[in-house]
């Protein structure tokens, strides 16, 4: 396979970006580093969702425009995502001229095979979920069930789309497709959502909604949020109903589609309908991770727990998003719920970033320079069958493994294992006591399977810490960028002969969190 296309949900602009945000986006991206290891050609699109009632009512209430609300927060995004080196291909906004068009010749497409209806009704409205919900959802105090807020009763003349005609062919899809959805046990809970699943609203009244996309020929109609958003993954690559281009021919249909457990429904339901009506090829995998809690408590304005990227990044004094990046995206199992605390974060990156693998190389370069001046000898070489050489290989192999099952945690937990293993290696071979006995080629050999291992790290954990691996490389001088390290081109023994490093070029790769030279500038 050549090309990978992978996607996030696009975020609502009504409020800034905190970690649950930010989870979606670092594990999307480290997917997307990830896979540019193995193929050719691998184009990661995020965005903002601009269009609805939050938006016009916030933005009404601020004495702004709708698009200035927009403007401001979606800007917001774009600088965390920077600060925390999300390297995305395209940033898409749904009030870009170009998004907004594609997306009424796709609703009058609809219309024109017949797939969209226009239909009076009444329902209860939830302006939170921005969807009418079905009274069978809401709690025994007719509360709507995420945002425990009584949904409002609307009596509208909309466009319906005929959802219920596509729920038999999407049943069998899934079931004949065990990774479309995934994890894969999110898969039963689509299926026992499908056995209810009614005819949807796609439009609204301009009266009750006017910041949307206008359709077309009906001036007194908006496009509801499904048609709008859902279409940014098509509508981002160039796809025209008519005249679809070559991009989009290239990258369709998607190979992964990483979203938040909450909006699972839509997209393994309303999206498969959208492109099956459409004829178009549906995504190879919907991956739907969990929620990221605080102190084991769900985020909450209210509550006051709500936390930015860069409110941790300041409060470690962390130069670069490498440790938060890690951390976040080792929090939880794949599609499982995880938890942020700060006792945790600093736990976990000084085990695994300080202790364990930066450790690890930083007492082993010394090593070098203390017996050997910094030198590479070509007897140091070892062969690629000793048992160290045999562990790196095989850890590239579960990594990718981990990775094609989208098992990002998981794909950590290997290399961390490996480092484990290299770790005991050191101990139970004591070079230094080699060394000692004058035993120096033993000595060499055993600090060589280190070094060749570090290189071997280097490369795997690049997606999550791009800067840390890439200190790694410089320590190692590698001239390569780590993250750009093709995984099957590795191969045992290439760090050549002659002078590595120097005393002087030896330093720790990531600081313990709680070591003297990490706080001293806190300390000033």
């Amino acid at each position: 396979m050549t090309k990978f296309y992978l996607t996030t949900a696009i975020d609502y602009v009504n409020g800034a970006p905190h970690i649950g945000h930010a989870y979606e986006k670092i594990q999307t991206d480290v997917l997307a580093r990830h896979f540019r290891q193995r193929y050719d050609d691998v184009f990661f699109l995020t965005g903002t969702d601009e269009h609805g009632i939050k938006i016009q009512k916030t933005s009404a209430s601020m004495g702004i425009s709708p698009k200035e609300l927009c403007d401001t927060n979606a800007n917001k995004f774009k600088e965390c995502w920077a600060g925390l080196e999300i390297s995305y291909d395209k940033f898409i906004r749904t009030t870009d001229e170009q998004h907004e068009e594609i997306v009424q010749k796709i609703f009058k497409k609809l219309q024109e095979n017949g797939d969209i209806y226009k239909h009076s009704y009444t329902g209860l409205y939830c302006s939170g979920c921005e969807s009418f919900l079905n009274p069978r959802d809401l709690t025994e105090d007719g509360l709507c069930p995420d945002h425990l807020k009584k949904p409002e009763e609307v009596k509208e003349e909309n466009y319906f789309f005929k959802l219920s005609k596509y729920k038999d062919r999407i049943i069998e899809y899934i079931k004949n497709n065990p990774d479309f959805i995934q994890p894969e046990f999110r898969a039963n809970e689509v299926l026992n959502q499908l056995e209810n699943i009614e005819d949807i609203s796609v439009s609204r009244s301009k009266d009750s909604v006017s910041w949307g996309v206008p359709v077309l020929d009906d001036d007194s109609q908006t496009i509801y949020v499904w048609i709008d958003a859902l279409s940014n993954y098509i509508t981002a690559l160039g796809y025209d109903p008519v005249n679809p281009n070559e991009n989009f021919k290239t990258y369709r249909p998607a190979d992964v589609q990483v979203i938040g457990q909450d909006i699972l429904k839509f997209l393994a339901i309303y999206w498969p309908a959208f492109l099956m009506a459409l004829d178009l090829p549906l995504p190879k995998t919907i991956f739907a991770h969990g929620w990221i809690t605080i102190d084991e408590t769900k985020m909450s304005k209210s509550l006051g727990n709500v936390i930015a990227p860069k409110d941790v990044m300041e409060h470690f004094e962390l130069e670069h998003p490498d440790a938060f990046r890690y951390f976040m995206m080792t929090a939880a199992p794949a599609g499982r719920d995880g938890n942020y605390s700060d006792n945790d974060f600093k736990e976990k990156v000084n085990a695994d970033l300080a202790n364990n693998i930066g450790n690890l190389l930083n007492r082993t370069l010394n090593m070098l320079v203390k017996y050997f001046d910094g030198e590479i000898k070509a007897e140091f070489i070892t062969p690629s069958d000793n048992e160290i050489a045999k562990a790196a290989m095989d850890t590239v192999q579960a990594v990718k493994a981990r990775f094609d099952k989208f098992e990002v945690a998981e794909a950590a937990q290997e290399i961390v294992n490996f480092a484990n293993i290299v770790n005991k290696y050191v101990n139970d071979t004591a070079p230094w006591g080699l060394a000692k006995e004058e035993k120096m080629l033993d000595c060499a050999q055993v600090l060589y399977n280190v070094l060749e291992s570090m290189r071997f790290i280097g490369a795997m954990l690049a997606p999550y810490c791009p800067n840390i691996c890439q200190d790694i490389y410089k320590q190692l001088d590698r001239k390569e960028i780590a993250v750009e390290v093709k995984l099957d081109s590795l191969k045992w023994g290439e760090i050549p002969v002659g002078n590595l490093t120097e005393k002087e070029k030896i330093k720790p790769v990531f600081l313990r969190l709680d070591s003297e030279i990490a706080g001293a500038a806190k300390k000033a």
